[in-house]
């Protein structure tokens, strides 16, 4: 309804045939042209833009009744006449018909069409002044829209030339940058170029140079020049694609060799001149002073700062270049050649006069020109070490040859050596205080002197060995004992008076010190630990005269020196070899000494002996097996034994060569045990196998000694018994002449006083011998035992043949009174 009206103000209709159709637009009921949600929402937006823009605040759009009863009302009520005339003449007046008359309905009606028109007029007045100003602004807005269109014109045209320029723009800028790249590349081309024609133009300068009768190695420019000489070289060598490559390089290796002969000229001059030098002002016999090594390495050493600079350049360039290789080892050559010229006569001086003044020493004389040797090899790689950097073999080459000249000189020395004490003092100088003290504290300088050294060595080994062979078979094999060595016991009785008066003596003078205190040296001047170089198990302070090794026999005193001797000086495999020689030649002596005894005085002289010396052997040879050291002669056995014990090594050491003491040996052997250990080696089997073999020997004939009757007895009653279980005759055992009674009263009487009289003799004879308690307790605790299992055995054999009156004539002794016999040892 609303856009009915509207149109009808826009249109200005009055045919009401024409508004009852628009009416007919938008009714409620099936309208005619019904407008969309969209299109009414314009439609309002329409009519709020026309109020407020055209139509005054007070006058809403709205539909035509309202509006015209509104104005009717606002006009007709604006004040109410007196009368109803006067109310039709002012409506009259508003309309304009104040002055017509109507009079008939054709009157009335056309008045009144007028007025509907007057109304409808007054009614869409408002309207239509908003459509005249709508329409103003669409004018307006034309105008605009054609001014926007025009610029949108004139900026798209600005926009095509923009376009156009920067295109010509960016088209400039790739093109100064393309000449700008094109400009670096040319440049860079002409530096390369150029820097590649530096390395050729350079050949004409450096030839300048090295032609030049100016130019030397001590010029500044010397060391810059070889720098650019090899870098000319390296880099035409690496380019063998360049136009004349084969002619650069042949000039460059041309000034190459220039330049080197002007080195290696200077080097040489320089050491030559050094020597000729020092040559001239030695001449009169100045090299056999003291202080020519002095004066040579003085003179060498403030020569060097000048050389070594060059040389280094030579040191750094040998690897790559072969031309400095040749060079350096030119160098080197002239620098040894000037340098044994020196040394050979000073050292042949020197050694020469170390051998006038010290020819019978040979010890001092060895030591000394070792150590001569040491010095000079230190001093040499010193005074290399002062032109060179790198180190070189002909270095030791040279100081070979040097030490060479000393091996000459000692060599015929040592080979007529004749004494062991001697060769084995020389195996340790050269082997302790040469080898282990000297070089291998200083093993890059000394090399040299190792292998001379080493050479020396074998020959005083092989010495040493061969004088071994025949002191063996001279003073051990072939020794005829004196008289007084085999005066056994008279010389052991002797010296235990001598030590009973020292011991008498300190007593009375209540000295502190012990006869423990007292050294003795021996025959050979050399001194050995006590036997077993243990502690003895002795409860005295003092040491029995058996078991001081001035005591022992003479060629138990040699082997065991000269296996003390040999053990640090050669070889193991050696060693054992001549250890099993030495002991073999010892026992064998000992065997002999041991018949003369037997011959001359008694069998247990004869067998204590034996065995106390195989005592001394095999205790004095255990250590052998690891580090070894003969002691000093000691009477403390405690101080002995503790220090044996810090020598060896308990846990690596088989359980028999740590029975360092005649009870354990004794023990160990007697226990049963019948072979020894297949890790042992040779030379303690044969001492080991004598010694249990005098042992048990000793065993058996003290028991047959004391009970040997008793035993015969016995066995004739085993023979008796036996014949009767194989079905002989039963005899009765008391029946039997020698079976009676008082017969057997008899031997059972004489086996007592026999064991009586004789057994203090038996165990005083072990006491001077063996010098041990424990010792002797060992040894003699087999005799003992067997003694007690034959009365024993018969006690059982009387009690099963004899009666009770028979038992008492034969009053064979109790075993508590056989016990208490032989308990005089315990």
């Amino acid at each position: 309804m609303l856009t009915a009206i509207l149109i009808l103000s826009l249109l200005d209709l009055t045919d009401k045939e024409t508004r009852d159709r628009l009416f007919l637009w938008e009714r409620c009921t099936e309208p005619t042209a019904p407008l969309t949600e969209k299109q009414t929402d314009s439609v309002l937006e329409l009519r709020s833009a026309a109020e407020t823009v055209a139509l005054p605040a007070d006058l809403p759009i709205e539909d035509l009744s309202s509006l015209t009863s509104r104005c009717l009302r606002s006009s007709l009520t604006a004040a109410l006449p007196a009368s109803t005339e006067d109310v039709l003449l002012r409506g009259f007046q508003t309309i304009g018909l104040e002055e017509q008359r109507v009079e008939t309905a054709q009157q009335f009606f056309s008045w009144f069409s007028r007025l509907q028109a007057h109304m409808d007029q007054d009614e869409g007045a408002q309207y239509r002044k908003t459509r005249e100003c709508l329409s103003c602004y669409q004018e307006q807005c034309d105008a605009i829209l054609t001014d926007v269109n025009a610029a949108l014109e004139h900026l798209d045209s600005l926009q095509k030339q923009y376009l156009f320029v920067s295109t010509k723009t960016g088209t400039l800028h790739a093109a100064c940058e393309q000449l700008l790249k094109e400009q670096s590349e040319l440049v860079d081309l002409a530096e390369s170029i150029e820097q590649k024609l530096s390395y050729f133009n350079e050949l004409e300068a450096i030839n300048t140079k090295l032609n030049s009768p100016t130019f030397s190695v001590n010029n500044e420019g010397f060391i810059p020049m070889l720098s650019k000489l090899d870098d000319c070289i390296e880099y035409v060598s690496s380019h063998p694609n360049f136009k004349d490559y084969p002619v650069y390089l042949a000039k460059f290796r041309q000034c190459l060799c220039k330049a080197v002969l002007l080195m290696k000229t200077h080097t040489v001059n320089t050491l030559q001149n050094l020597t000729s030098q020092l040559t001239k002002r030695d001449q009169m016999g100045v090299a056999n002073a003291d202080n020519a090594f002095t004066l040579y390495y003085v003179r060498f050493r403030a020569a060097a700062p000048k050389l070594k600079t060059l040389i280094e350049q030579v040191e750094q360039r040998s690897e790559k270049i072969p031309e400095y290789q040749q060079l350096l080892e030119d160098i080197h050559q002239c620098y040894l050649e000037q340098r044994q010229l020196l040394l050979t006569p000073c050292i042949s001086s020197t050694i020469a006069d170390l051998t006038g003044r010290r020819s019978r020493d040979h010890c001092a004389l060895v030591r000394s020109g070792c150590a001569f040797m040491v010095h000079v090899c230190q001093d040499e790689h010193q005074l290399y070490n002062e032109f060179f950097s790198r180190a070189t073999t002909k270095l030791d080459e040279l100081l070979e040859k040097l030490c060479v000249s000393l091996y000459d000189v000692l060599r015929p020395l040592i080979i007529h050596v004749v004494h062991l004490e001697t060769l084995s003092e020389l195996c340790g100088i050269l082997k302790t205080e040469m080898l282990e003290d000297h070089v291998q504290n200083n093993v890059a300088q000394l090399g040299a002197f190792e292998a001379v050294v080493k050479q020396m060595l074998e020959d005083v080994q092989e010495r040493l060995v061969y004088r071994t062979h025949i002191y063996i078979q001279t003073d051990i094999s072939g020794y005829n004992p004196a008289p007084g060595d085999l005066a056994y016991p008279e010389k052991l009785e002797m010296m235990e008076k001598i030590a009973q008066s020292l011991r008498d003596e300190q007593t009375r003078l209540a000295c502190p010190e012990s006869f423990s205190d007292v050294q003795l040296e021996d025959g050979d001047s050399r001194k050995l630990s006590p036997p077993g170089g243990v502690e003895s198990s002795r409860v005295q302070t003092s040491v029995s005269p058996a078991d001081l090794h001035g005591m022992w026999y003479p060629t138990v005193r040699r082997t065991l020196v000269c296996l003390s001797k040999l053990y640090r000086c050669i070889d193991r495999a050696v060693f054992q070899g001549l250890s099993q020689e030495a002991l073999s030649a010892c026992i064998q002596s000992l065997l002999k000494a041991s018949d003369v005894i037997l011959k001359n005085k008694s069998s247990i002289d004869s067998q204590l002996f034996l065995i106390k010396h195989l005592l001394i052997l095999r205790e004095q040879i255990a250590p052998f097996h690891t580090d070894f050291a003969i002691k000093e002669i000691s009477l403390d056995l405690k101080k002995t034994r503790d220090a044996a014990f810090k020598i060896l090594n308990p846990k690596a050491v088989p359980r028999f060569f740590r029975l360092n003491s005649h009870n354990a040996i004794l023990e160990f052997l007697l226990e049963g045990t019948p072979e020894i250990k297949e890790h042992y080696i040779d030379s303690k089997k044969d001492v080991d196998r004598h010694l249990k073999c005098s042992c048990e020997h000793f065993i058996q004939q003290q028991t047959h000694l004391f009970v040997g009757s008793l035993e015969d007895l016995l066995t004739k009653v085993a023979a008796l018994k036996t014949m009767a279980v194989h079905g002989g005759p039963n005899y009765t055992l008391s029946q039997q002449p020698w079976a009676q009674p008082v017969k057997l009263n008899d031997l059972v009487m004489s086996t007592y006083r026999v064991m009586k009289t004789k057994l203090p003799v038996t165990l005083q004879s072990m006491s001077l011998y063996l010098a041990n308690k424990d010792t002797e307790f060992i040894l003699f605790k087999p005799v003992r035992n067997n003694i007690q299992q034959v009365f024993q055995r018969l006690h059982s054999m009387l009690a099963e043949e004899y009666s009770g009156e028979d038992l008492q004539i034969i009053a064979s002794p109790s075993m508590e009174q056989i016990s208490l016999l032989l308990s005089v040892n315990k």
